[in-house]
């Protein structure tokens, strides 16, 4: 799985990486096999007149429900935890508010945290760093460029493979 607590998707860093030409695209997706030591499933080469074009930019269909489940629950959770921490120091305090209600005060706080974290797992879900990426790819379509995607497994997988397309000249767009 990931190594990231948050996501169910294999690859949480992927990149972009847009050229003028088409040949010169596959010849930097041929070096990322050979020199960078990345498998042919991690690098994908899309074309401005790619019909698969969303496949090959998130392969990973099931990785993102996955995601949507395991953010929603571990910082639901995590929510929960710390509205309960929030309650309990509100209570050592003496917090009047807290004291004379410490039922209703103890569950609207642990409720709303856990809103709070039910939300931010929502933020981690929709994965808004990847936008840049989609973008980058589109827009090279569009201008009959031709893009090298990378769907890296660490942040070093993905270092290597950014500095060694940049080096071959390509516009290298990446996610977090």
């Amino acid at each position: 799985m990931s190594d990231n607590p948050l996501t169910g998707e294999v690859s949480n860093s992927k990149l972009a990486a847009v050229f003028d030409s088409t040949a010169a695209a596959r010849d930097a997706a041929a070096a990322l096999l050979s020199e960078a030591g990345l498998q042919p499933q991690q690098v994908k080469v899309i074309t401005p007149d790619e019909p698969d074009a969303n496949i090959k930019l998130e392969p990973e269909g099931k990785g993102i429900w996955r995601t949507i489940l395991v953010a929603h629950v571990r910082l639901g959770i995590v929510g929960a935890i710390l509205g309960a921490i929030a309650f309990g120091i509100m209570m050592w305090a003496g917090l009047p508010f807290v004291t004379r209600s410490p039922v209703a005060a103890g569950l609207v706080t642990i409720f709303f945290a856990t809103v709070g974290g039910l939300l931010l797992g929502g933020l981690v879900s929709i994965r808004p760093d990847h936008d840049r990426y989609v973008h980058a790819t589109r827009d090279a379509m569009e201008a009959r460029r031709t893009t090298v995607v990378v769907h890296a497994l660490s942040k070093d997988e993905q270092q290597r493979a950014s500095e060694l397309l940049s080096a071959r000249g390509a516009d290298v767009t990446a996610t977090l």
